[in-house]
């Protein structure tokens, strides 16, 4: 059975963002905040496949879907992260 490529990418995303995450958790650091900061942003936008249902609808196209989710949760990560950093120094 075959699958769209775009599936395959919206997962290799979403593990990424996942062990980034778990990264910045376990050795806090500036560039693991900076790299997580930048796949939550790219999760806003390539989580197509994976989006799940609306939470909040902003127009008939566009709206925040519980996958948008992850990508909150890794700006606040990567925020506790550079805080964790700053304040070991």
């Amino acid at each position: 059975m075959l699958h769209h490529p775009d599936l395959f990418h919206a997962i290799v995303l979403l593990n990424l963002l996942v062990v980034t995450g778990a990264w910045c958790l376990a050795r806090p650091s500036y560039p693991a905040a900076a790299i997580l900061t930048a796949l939550g942003i790219a999760w806003l936008f390539w989580n197509g496949p994976l989006e799940g249902r609306i939470l909040y609808s902003i127009n008939l196209e566009h709206g925040l879907t519980e996958s948008d989710l992850l990508s909150a949760i890794a700006f606040v990560i990567a925020g506790v992260t550079a805080w964790r950093k700053r304040s070991a120094s």
